[in-house]
């Protein structure tokens, strides 16, 4: 109950015991029936409208976690073990939200029936540690690049990037597999660029960088072999004087000093450029017009406002050093490319560096419609490269459909005859939780779902361990053969961290809140439960 108690300062409310435990349930149960319609091929999108009307629409996980306004402390904690998921492994952000909030929904169950949250604790840290070991059992070698190309498609169907999956997929496949150095994988060596205009089947793989700019003078020439590539992050143009100044000019010919004192430093500038022997110049901040004028007259390729990260992707992959002071640039200093050039697309241009010293540098070329299609792609492409990147690192896989969840599920029952006491109730508390997920994908494909997991449980007790649901067809078959697969990683890491966000709320039971902002937050939220 919420209480002030004698002690605790006037501006802090106290909720303790069952309530508390109650409110934290509560909220991490409503974040996953948020999400919960967008599990699976079948899943629905969601609107996301912010504070200032910008408008997301997306069926992601994590995204849609993120840009949810959150004040709940508990709520707070199931957007973090989304983002945890999408860190590690790229993808099953939905099914770590849904299975934790299931776990608490069956702890709260146990607890109704006086059964200690400690007790509860203990079974779901054996379960989840047993469920780990039979995962690992089940699972199979991923051994070809097709079942890389199945993993993609599989993370990629019901997002944005549907429509062209098998295509999406073999770029996603070459390009992890240019990066890769043996079992080691830097996806930040995987530039992705968006490009309006055009459908997307247009996407392409290219090896190098591509930047979204365009030279900055007219004159300058649009490409250039065996490029020597200067990045620098100061202005190429007159600085403006911190505080406001005056200049007191009396006759023309102080005007014309002054004037040439300008013009002759922009000049020292393009001179400093052309001595280093550097015949490309990407700049983070502004470059003058008459700066512009020189180097284009030198036949020196230049652009401006170059944002931070592709600076650093440049850098990595033409092994150029970012300078932050026009005397640091020297020889020594410029980057290597066999070459650059400028390729018109739509009304705007990109910039492609080919041939660079880092050959494990690419970039994928997304093409669509609009910014949300083009966002919607770039998720799901990121969700490909993220499970394919973690079945090169981890080497195993599992069927997906749910098979892996009615398996785990099937044994951790047998295991639950083998403990005793009350810890065998939390056990098969952890079963009926995974079957949650089976159940999901049935149901937010219009069919029934207690049907279908009741058909999954007969098939996987004579022995099929691999069927699942196949929702191209709406049958139940074996996942391996059908192309649905998933990676080790994501199954385990989400029963990782969703046993771990449980069992930290479960040992809660007394929240102080110090200000009414937060006391606000810690209202229970209102849903319906259907």
């Amino acid at each position: 109950m919420n209480e002030k108690t004698s002690g605790v300062p006037e501006h802090i409310t106290r909720t303790l015991g069952r309530e508390a435990q109650r409110n934290n349930i509560l909220a991490a149960r409503v974040i996953a029936d948020i999400v919960k319609t967008t599990l699976g091929p079948k899943g629905m999108d969601k609107m996301l409208v912010d504070s200032v009307g910008n408008v997301t629409i997306t069926n992601d996980g994590v995204t849609i976690l993120e840009e949810m306004e959150l004040d709940h402390p508990a709520a707070k904690l199931i957007v973090d073990i989304a983002k945890t998921q999408e860190h590690e492994v790229g993808d099953g952000t939905t099914t770590v939200a849904m299975l934790a909030g299931s776990l608490l929904g069956e702890a709260e169950k146990l607890l109704d029936r006086r059964i200690h949250p400690t007790v509860i604790i203990k079974g779901y840290e054996r379960s989840a540690a047993m469920a780990l070991l039979l995962a690992k059992e089940i699972s199979k070698e991923a051994d070809s690049k097709e079942a890389l190309k199945k993993i993609a498609i599989t993370a990629m169907t019901g997002k944005g990037a549907e429509g062209h999956k098998d295509k999406f997929a073999e770029i996603i496949v070459e390009a992890v597999d240019k990066v890769a150095n043996r079992r080691e994988i830097d996806l930040d060596d995987i530039n992705i660029v968006k490009v309006i205009g055009e459908g997307a089947e247009k996407g392409e793989l290219v090896e190098g960088i591509v930047v979204d700019k365009e030279i900055t003078h007219a004159d300058m020439p649009k490409n250039i072999e065996e490029a020597r590539i200067a990045l620098v992050d100061i202005p190429l143009e007159i600085r403006s004087p911190e505080r406001e100044t005056r200049i007191s000019i009396s006759s023309p010919e102080q005007l014309q000093s002054f004037l040439d004192a300008e013009e002759q430093f922009l000049r020292e500038i393009t001179n400093r450029i052309l001595q280093t022997g550097a015949n490309v110049v990407f700049c983070q901040k502004g470059i003058d017009d008459t700066a512009q004028y020189y180097l284009a007259k030198a036949g020196i390729m230049a652009f401006r406002r170059m944002s931070k990260s592709d600076m650093k992707k440049i850098s990595k992959a033409t092994s150029a050093k970012i300078i932050s002071a026009l005397q640091e640039l020297t020889q020594d200093s410029l980057g290597y490319a066999k070459f650059v050039e400028e390729i018109k697309r739509g009304e705007g241009g990109l910039v492609y560096v080919r041939g660079c010293k880092n050959p494990k540098a690419v970039s994928i070329i997304l093409h669509g419609s609009t910014n949300h299609m083009l966002d919607e792609v770039e998720r799901a492409m990121k969700d490909g490269l993220g499970v394919v990147a973690s079945v090169v690192r981890d080497g195993r896989i599992v069927a997906g459909g749910g098979a892996i969840e009615i398996e785990l599920a099937r044994r951790l029952r047998e295991f639950a005859s083998t403990l005793s006491g009350r810890e065998q109730l939390a056990a098969e508390a952890f079963a009926n939780a995974l079957e949650t997920i089976p159940e999901t994908l049935a149901e937010n494909a219009g069919l029934d779902p207690i049907e279908i997991v009741t058909e999954l449980r007969r098939r996987h007790g004579t022995g099929l361990v691999h069927d699942g649901l196949n929702l191209l067809n709406d049958k139940i078959e074996d996942c391996f053969s059908a192309g649905i697969i998933e990676p080790l990683k994501v199954k385990t890491q989400a029963i990782s961290a969703a046993t771990e966000v449980a069992t930290m709320l479960l040992r809660i039971d007394d929240v102080l809140v110090s200000s009414d902002k937060t006391q606000n937050a810690l209202k229970t939220p209102i849903v319906d439960d259907d």
